[in-house]
């Protein structure tokens, strides 16, 4: 259910309408690409304001520019950093390189996995004569500004190449022309999380076999045996799901500090018995950059099977999905919202006038974000009042927050070699198996 925020609220479709009394299917917007962010940060005071004290939020500061930042260049998978006090992009000397540094700049950049590494000779490639270079010293902890010495050249010859996991690319995005109704490649990290063959939460893929969806969608159903959850892909309609077909769930993953009072941390990770394969409609999203700013302001997308009338009991049998723009927390934490309920782990979007929104059914799925060509999977469906209601904007954790346990889950399974183990966390519920 989405009634309310003190209830387990059941985030579902994408609904609009200009009135709390007469909501329709908002037609979706064409296109697909992120307007230009304002600047400003999302997450201002947590402390509950006025309604007249929140409207004055648009008085923002410029966020200050990060210290280091990495690229890596398509031509060649070249590694590239760049220092504040430089403006010039640096490639990195191979010497001193190690693939737990590749790790930790591929999932700094979004990337979940570093897929390899190698050292590329500098007399095997073509350089600009007044390319830098930057070498990384040792036994310096971290990534800040003084850890990368400029250079002239590489002693070692070589420079790095850095492939990370693919992810938040759309290889049919070319051919969508728009609707309301998603076609097939749109989002395709879109993911459906089913009992059996019955939909009960969307849900986003992160690689081949990691899906991240909303807590409370798995904890509603905890006493379910855990070999009929499935989770299926590349779909636009669920009319095409037969039983038995979509990938086997093997293990449930909540985050340990998940509340069923306030639906703070809620957050769930799915390993799959079995690799997706990816495909051009089956793919990765990639996650926030390490201090990604996506500003108030910023237009994303949320995508989901729910409800699109919030008087009505079914879910959509399409894919639906429909713009939100991120809001402030200060604004959403306001009296005129919800007077201080949005912990730091969550975000908002969507329109104080209620004019679209995610809806029942839609928990757990997909809120993006477009940079720089790459879309990165900003929030979760998770509350709110209502479906569109004035006032009462979608509700989302914030992905951002949950970084290091992404990263710290994916690495002990695979460190721990998931095949045939249960998650021993502090949710026993998690351990049910058939």
């Amino acid at each position: 259910r989405r009634q309310g925020q003190t209830e387990c609220a059941l985030l579902g479709v994408l609904v609009g309408g200009p009135s709390p009394g007469s909501c329709f299917c908002l037609p979706l917007l064409q296109g697909s690409s992120a307007s230009q962010p304002s600047p400003g940060n999302l997450q201002d005071e947590e402390m509950p304001l006025s309604c007249s004290e929140a409207s004055g939020e648009e008085a923002l500061l410029p966020s200050l520019p990060r210290t280091v930042s990495f690229r890596i260049n398509p031509e060649g998978f070249l590694l590239a950093v760049q220092v504040r006090a430089r403006p010039d992009w640096l490639l990195v000397c191979h010497e001193g390189w190690s693939s737990a540094l590749g790790l930790r700049i591929c999932q700094s950049l979004g990337h979940l996995r570093l897929t390899h590494y190698k050292g590329v000779n500098l007399s095997d490639i073509q350089l600009n004569s007044s390319q830098g270079f930057a070498q990384l010293s040792p036994g310096l902890g971290g990534f800040l500004e003084e850890v990368w010495q400029p250079r002239d050249s590489c002693a070692s010859g070589q420079i790095v190449s850095l492939r990370c996991s693919e992810c938040g690319t759309r290889p049919l995005a070319s051919r969508i022309v728009g609707g309301q109704t998603v076609a097939p490649g749109r989002w395709p990290w879109q993911a459906s999380v089913a009992l059996g063959s019955r939909h009960t939460c969307g849900g986003s893929v992160l690689a081949p076999r990691w899906v991240m969806t909303a807590a409370h969608c798995m904890h509603s159903f905890r006493l379910s045996r855990l070999s009929s959850w499935r989770v299926y892909t590349g779909l636009v309609s669920h009319s095409a799901v037969r039983p038995h077909q979509g990938a086997v769930v093997e293990r449930i993953i909540p985050h340990p500090l998940y509340s069923t009072q306030n639906h703070d941390y809620d957050v769930t990770l799915l390993h799959l018995r079995t690799p997706l394969n990816f495909s051009d409609t089956v793919g990765a999203v990639c996650l926030p950059a390490e201090k990604q700013d996506f500003p108030r302001g910023s237009q994303c997308w949320v995508s989901g099977w729910g409800h699109t009338d919030p008087s009505h009991t079914h879910n959509s049998d399409t894919l639906q999905d429909t713009v939100v723009p991120l809001l402030g927390t200060r604004l959403c934490n306001s009296s005129c919202m919800y007077s201080g309920a949005l912990t730091p782990r969550m975000l908002c979007a969507g329109y104080v006038d209620g004019r679209a929104d995610a809806c029942q059914g839609d928990s757990g799925g997909p809120l993006v974000c477009l940079d720089g060509g790459t879309w990165h999977l900003v929030g979760v469906v998770s509350w709110g009042r209502g479906c569109a209601e004035p006032n009462h904007p979608g509700v989302y954790a914030k992905v951002a927050e949950f970084l290091d346990w992404i990263h710290d889950t994916v690495r002990v399974s695979v460190g721990a070699g998931v095949g045939g183990q249960l998650y021993k966390g502090p949710n026993p519920w998690v351990m049910l198996s058939s």
